[in-house]
């Protein structure tokens, strides 16, 4: 339990952090204020580009909604011992991941600029997806080792 209690600890980290640009930038948005871009230009064209919102709500809210999630399931899977909350939001970075991997291609080659906000959040969303494959890998290799126990002692 407590290679899965560091690992949620990690995710606890990167998804607050996630979700503190996310939100940012959805605060940003409603209230209609430019973003400041001091080390690459092309925020204000990707925050401002057709992609930035699914009507009237802010594409970087729905990043706010699943940074907050995968932070609330490591939470619980501190606070409750339980690897269960773990290995769902590991489950759950496969979707954020391709949703950067989207987004990230949308800044690339269709807006043709890049938000320096955005390119924070992919990377996060990476790091918390590879970190979902190594909690998934090790969930399977302890279920493993579980298995064979229970076959022992059978």
């Amino acid at each position: 339990m407590r290679k899965y209690k560091s690992f949620a600890l990690v995710f606890v980290i990167l998804a607050f952090i996630g979700f503190l640009d996310a939100t940012f930038l959805t605060v940003e948005h409603i209230f209609g204020i430019t973003v400041p871009c001091s080390i690459i230009e092309g925020c204000e064209a990707v925050l401002t580009s057709k992609y930035a919102s699914v009507g009237v709500i802010p594409t970087a809210s729905f990043g706010s909604i699943y940074y907050l999630s995968i932070f609330l399931l490591a939470l619980l899977s501190i606070t409750r011992k339980e690897k269960k909350y773990l290995l769902f939001a590991s489950k759950l970075t496969i979707v954020g991941f391709i949703a950067s991997l989207c987004f990230v291609f949308l800044q690339l080659f269709v807006i043709k600029a890049i938000c320096l906000y955005c390119m924070l959040s992919a990377v996060t969303s990476l790091t918390l997806f590879i970190l979902g494959i190594v909690v998934i890998k090790m969930h399977k290799k302890w279920e493993h080792a579980d298995d064979q126990i229970r076959n022992l002692v059978a």
